[in-house]
């Protein structure tokens, strides 16, 4: 038996899942929220193709509203969101999941980030927002998404590394893709990319996609774990 309690003991500690479970609850009501704004949002602007009135409030309409030096920032961050730049995150990211001993992370990072994008791009068609003419889809923005999505897969290993409870870790998840979001919802409003409304999209997207993904991650992960029905753990 206390064999069985050592082997067993290391086997739960590896799981590491990628969605903490005392995250669970709350991560899941914060994701049904974001998709009801993704939703209402990609209602009201559909088919539009300039700013709507929050957008005229919070920015000028100018269509480059960033000068140097701040300017070469928010390019560099807008390269970390092009399939280049977006490559290479993925694949630090990986490697430092792997490098960790977190594979359900490294998984995390690659199905978060696809599905994050392919969701953006799914939508962008869906709702037909266009800025700076037709043909250039703007709703919602696929780099904040990419952005919020990183910063999410990055915060979840670590509160559940700290053993945060609901509250803390929830505080240190939400706070790291506000932070992700503003800092890449800047750089795509100023260089003229999206609408701030737009940026919100691509958030919103994220804080809907990574948690469900997270889970689905965790959940095929354990049932791979326990085998076929009827043979014994």
């Amino acid at each position: 038996m206390a064999g069985a309690d050592l082997e067993a003991g290391p086997a739960r500690s590896a799981a590491h899942p990628a969605l903490p479970p005392a995250l669970r609850g709350s991560l899941a009501l914060v994701a049904l929220l974001a998709a009801l704004v993704v939703l209402v949002l990609g209602i009201r602007y559909a088919g539009h193709g300039g700013p709507g009135r929050v957008d005229s409030w919070i920015l000028p309409p100018t269509a480059d509203s960033v000068r140097p030096p701040w300017r070469h920032v928010a390019l560099v961050l807008d390269f970390l969101g092009e399939p280049v730049g977006s490559t290479l995150v993925i694949v630090a990211g990986v490697a430092g999941c792997l490098l960790l001993r977190r594979p359900r992370a490294a998984v995390l990072v690659v199905a978060g980030a696809g599905l994050t994008v392919g969701t953006t791009t799914l939508l962008k068609h869906v709702v037909g927002r266009t800025i700076h003419g037709p043909g250039n889809l703007s709703y919602p923005s696929g780099h904040t998404a990419f952005f919020t999505a990183l910063a999410l897969m990055a915060a979840l290993p670590t509160a559940g590394r700290l053993g945060l409870g609901r509250t803390a870790g929830t505080s240190l998840v939400l706070t790291a893709a506000a932070v992700a979001g503003a800092v890449m919802g800047w750089a795509e409003v100023g260089l003229g990319a999206h609408y701030p409304t737009d940026a919100l999209g691509g958030w919103c997207t994220a804080l809907t996609v990574v948690p469900a993904t997270a889970w689905l991650v965790d959940r095929t992960a354990d049932r791979t774990a326990a085998g076929p029905p009827g043979r014994p753990a």
